[in-house]
């Protein structure tokens, strides 16, 4: 070794080694993107090239260490990101949660961003005005009105005019009110549905024809209820599954174009989309009323106050950092070679794997353990009782 380090066989390799490392951390330095990936790929030619130079020697060792370097070259030229530049996004849903994180990350990397709010007036786009660049403009738009979609291209289409528009982040959602599929109203379904899918697909089908100026990016912010059944998540999930096969579905139709469709599917994330005391009593008693007598008497009252109390408890359970969702953003929008999915948070691509990959009985039993899902239904527990007497 000491030998090989004295050659200039041993000074070539130092010096290769010394560039390419300089040049992988000139870009990681300028990567928001991905930092990990290149970080990673720069052991890679080290590794090999001390291995074969231990087993073929100085000389095979050196050839295979600048092959190796050249095609780490060649992966991570491919994988840096591209430029911000003058970029513009429209991102919908920005009062509040991921939406409102989302519009003031992307403000301060330099997007031109489009941030659509329910409420012009509200806490969220007042805090957006005080705090992002003169870059950021505010959209009325609420996703289930056409006519204020319709009036959101117009003003987003007159700015960008013939650059077009980078991308659309298909933020905006709803949970409603998490209960057993049988017990929820189709008012609930209903709205999740116009909501969390046909806003996003309305939004979608409008702004198409900017993406395809610019062979820009659709991004659709799904659930990983979405990608897998969770207990008391029916309306919510349905609808967020609905948004994850359209973003399938429009990657592949959209792909001719030059546009690149990305799907994030996150676990739990504390947003604020759980809502307040005041919309749970609301849910609540709207639930209540529309139940038929039999259906309430076998589920029984403390069944149904057991599902109010689950509420206040699900925000423990969720992560107050949304940097990896915004990460996952970021990365499908400005990625050369984006994914198609994004599983951001804990356990999100665990639990999606084990659905998808185990016996669906093994997977029920853990998601039943892990949710801690113990009531039961007041008929249930008579018929239970009854076995036992006999």
């Amino acid at each position: 070794m000491d030998a090989l380090a004295a050659s200039p066989l041993g000074w070539l390799c130092m010096g290769v080694t010394v560039l390419f490392g300089a040049t992988v951390l000139r870009m990681a330095k300028r990567s928001p993107v991905e930092k990990g990936s290149m970080l990673l790929w720069s052991l890679l030619p080290a590794l090999l090239g001390l291995l074969c130079g231990s087993v073929l020697g100085a000389c095979g060792g050196l050839l295979v260490f600048c092959g190796v370097c050249l095609i780490s070259s060649m992966y991570l030229g491919g994988t840096a990101p591209l430029p911000v530049g003058d970029k513009a996004v429209l991102v919908t849903g920005s009062d509040t949660g991921i939406g409102h994180a989302l519009a003031k990350y992307l403000d301060n990397l330099g997007f031109i961003v489009f941030a659509g709010v329910l409420n012009k007036d509200g806490p969220g786009a007042e805090d957006l005005r005080q705090t992002c660049s003169q870059r950021l403009s505010l959209l009325q738009l609420d996703i289930t009105n056409p006519t204020q979609v319709k009036e959101a291209y117009l003003q987003v289409s007159e700015k960008v005019q013939n650059t077009g528009l980078w991308g659309v982040v298909n933020n905006a959602g709803i949970l409603g009110f998490p209960a057993d599929g049988e017990l929820l109203p189709m008012s609930v379904y209903r709205q999740c549905m116009e909501v969390n899918f046909f806003g996003a697909v309305e939004v979608s089908k409008t702004f198409l024809p900017l993406l395809r100026k610019s062979q820009g990016r659709l991004v659709n912010v799904s659930s990983m209820a979405g990608g897998i059944p969770l207990p008391r998540y029916a309306a919510y999930g349905a609808s967020k599954a609905a948004l994850s096969m359209f973003s399938g579905v429009m990657r592949q139709e959209l792909s001719k174009w030059g546009i690149k469709v990305a799907a994030i599917q996150p676990s739990g994330f504390r947003t604020g989309i759980h809502g307040t005391s005041e919309l749970w009593a609301k849910l609540e008693k709207e639930l209540v009323e529309h139940l038929p007598a039999d259906v309430r008497q076998d589920y029984g009252e403390d069944y149904l106050l057991g599902l109010k109390s689950y509420l206040p408890q699900i925000p423990a359970y969720c992560d107050a950092d949304l940097s990896p969702v915004l990460s996952s953003i970021l990365h499908a929008l400005l990625a050369r070679r984006p994914h198609g999915l994004y599983t951001p948070g804990r356990g999100a691509y665990v639990f999606l794997c084990i659905f998808c990959y185990f016996p669906f009985w093994l997977y029920d039993f853990f998601i039943r353990k892990l949710m801690s899902i113990e009531s039961v239904p007041r008929a249930l527990r008579t018929l239970e009782a009854e076995n036992k007497n006999l």
